[in-house]
């Protein structure tokens, strides 16, 4: 805290330079420390470190969680799906604390600027050292979407995001985004990824052969671990196909029981599942294959301040985009975690000392990329996010843009997870624009659609979020809107949750047979044509200078448990 001493000094020295000082943000951030986030009473002699989703963001970034995270069957009420005040109180969490800042979308804007930005890989270096140090029996795992969602990861293939991932000499990795690169370069960089790849639920097509490595057994400290790599079961359906039409990939409860009996007949005193199914995934299948240990979860971009237990299997949720560590301490006796002690550690770049070596790597593939990164497009006026289940402000922007740039009644903007936040007054740079839109099918594409087509497609991706089942959904959020808004029912049946679909310009019904100019990004579809949708957004923001986008206020929503809503 400031001292009585300290606080003259710097309130003089303020007023000296004719400037108002923000004595609030600079308490607030000298509360946290480096030395208070690796706080930590170890248990057990063994460290599991992971991380996940962190969609090749290796600079720090503002990124707010979800105020609409919804639950549907068993899984409603249950995390991840608190959203606000209601994670809060389940975990005890102080309001405009560094740690509601971290988890919660709550008085979000006051707090980030009382906290400032989060993740920066050279931060997350830092503190994976210092661990390293203190626990050497230790794996380190990512959890796969390491490869895709930047600038630079674009340009570069993935390649620089290889190149991190040796430097922080990952112990094993899982994959989802990183096949949207298509098989041949996913290859290619295997071949320098010094870490395994383990994905056992992907098979050749058609004879069902494994096409990677599904499990690595490690010695650490006496103890035999066994990790099994789950990579996304759904990509050739929410990712184009045809970028790995060789390659089938499935949920397989089946033979991720078979592989977990294999390992315990191996030796392995400890299973861990490194997975991308998805949260509400993890915690079925948690029910449905037995013997796994620990699930490190990734693909639902959930931050869980503590972990889910589903039998004696512990499920670990640690958000995205670099903005957490999970650190789970384990006891293991007998083939069983006797005790643990666990934390996921908020990434507050602030309070970090930068890793040399890390941010030396950073500045050399940051720095060919320069002038294009930092161009300045424009600057905001409200605050830009994604992050929820129904559209986000910078959703709304893109769809803005494809509404003026394709000259379009209706847009759809896909409900991906990634993507950084801005705040009021921030230029929008280009690097900005690509945090959202950096993928390698990016045509904007300009078509005419039916009224029921439109509905069909609201109700297929609104299934795939609202499904009780989740072996049924596929872990994104709903496909955005703009030009148009609607009603959905989240506990209704396939086929009868959208309903009052109007345009908003005249605020019209929009009609079953009725042709509408739809413009739309991401198509799965192989030959899509259109600009990319980086250059078509760019190009948007560029023309207007100054971006103001209201609160989204296209979807009213209906039968949703209150505990994911908070806003």
């Amino acid at each position: 805290m400031l001292s009585r001493r300290d606080f003259l000094q710097v309130t003089a020295a303020a007023a000296a330079l004719g400037t108002t000082f923000d004595l609030k943000r600079a308490a607030a951030r000298q509360a946290i420390t480096q030395e208070g986030l690796l706080g930590f009473k170890p248990v057990g002699s063994l460290t599991l470190l992971h991380f996940t989703d962190l969609h090749a963001q290796l600079m720090p970034i503002y990124f707010r969680e979800p105020s609409v995270n919804i639950g549907v069957g068993d899984a409603a009420g249950l995390p991840p799906h608190l959203t606000g005040t209601h994670l809060l109180a389940r975990f005890g969490i102080a309001a405009g604390s560094p740690e509601a800042y971290a988890f919660t979308s709550a008085d979000y804007l006051a707090l980030a600027r009382d906290y400032g930005r989060v993740g920066g890989i050279d931060r997350m270096a830092t503190l994976i050292r210092a661990i390293r140090a203190e626990r050497p029996n230790l794996l380190l795992l990512d959890g796969g979407d390491s490869w895709q969602g930047s600038y630079t990861a674009l340009r570069e293939r993935g390649a620089d995001m290889v190149r991190v991932q040796n430097a922080l000499e990952i112990d094993a990795t899982t994959a989802h985004w990183e096949f949207t690169y298509g098989a041949a370069r996913v290859r290619e960089l295997l071949g320098e990824l010094r870490a395994p790849f383990l994905c056992g639920n992907v098979k050749s097509e058609p004879w069902g052969d494994p096409v990677f490595e599904s499990t690595r057994m490690f010695e650490r400290g006496g103890l035999c671990i066994a990790v099994i790599g789950q990579a996304f079961p759904y990509t050739p359906i929410a990712n184009p196909a045809w970028l790995i039409p060789d390659w089938r990939f499935d949920i397989d409860d089946a033979g991720l029981q078979q592989r977990v009996d294999k390992a315990r007949q191996d030796g392995a005193d400890l299973v861990v599942l490194l997975s991308h199914n998805g949260f509400d995934v993890d915690r079925k299948q948690a029910a449905r294959v037995h013997g796994i240990d620990v699930i490190l979860g990734g693909h639902t971009h959930d931050g869980v301040p503590a972990p889910t237990m589903v039998g004696t299997t512990l499920i670990i949720a640690s958000g995205s985009h670099g903005k957490f560590l999970s650190r789970l301490d384990l006891e293991v006796r007998g083939r069983k975690i006797a005790d643990y002690a666990y934390r996921l550690i908020p990434v507050f770049a602030d309070a970090i000392a930068p890793d040399p070596a890390m941010a030396e790597l950073v500045a050399a593939i940051r720095r060919p990329h320069h002038a294009a990164l930092d161009r300045v497009l424009g600057h905001t006026e409200g605050l830009l996010y994604r992050r929820g289940n129904f559209n986000g402000t910078f959703d709304d922007l893109i769809g803005q843009a494809l509404l003026a740039e394709r000259d379009a009644e209706i847009a759809l903007s896909p409900g991906f997870r990634w993507g950084a936040t801005l705040l009021p007054g921030q230029p929008i740079r280009l690097e900005d624009v690509y945090n959202q839109t950096a993928i390698t099918y990016p045509a904007a594409y300009r078509r005419r659609m039916t009224g029921a087509e439109l509905k069909y497609v609201l109700e297929d991706v609104a299934d795939n979020l609202f499904n009780p089942d989740p072996y049924y959904t596929q872990g994104g959020d709903m496909v955005r809107v703009a030009g148009m808004r609607y009603t959905i029912d989240v506990g209704r049946p396939m086929g009868q949750r959208i309903s009052d679909m109007r345009l908003l310009r005249n605020d019209k019904p929009i009609e079953p047979h009725r042709r509408y100019v739809v413009a739309g990004w991401a198509s799965v579809r192989q030959g899509t044509e259109g600009p990319p949708i980086f250059d078509l957004v760019s190009s948007y923001i560029a023309g207007r200078g100054v971006v103001k986008i209201a609160e989204p206020h296209g979807v009213r929503v209906l039968g949703a448990d209150p505990r994911g809503m908070s806003g």
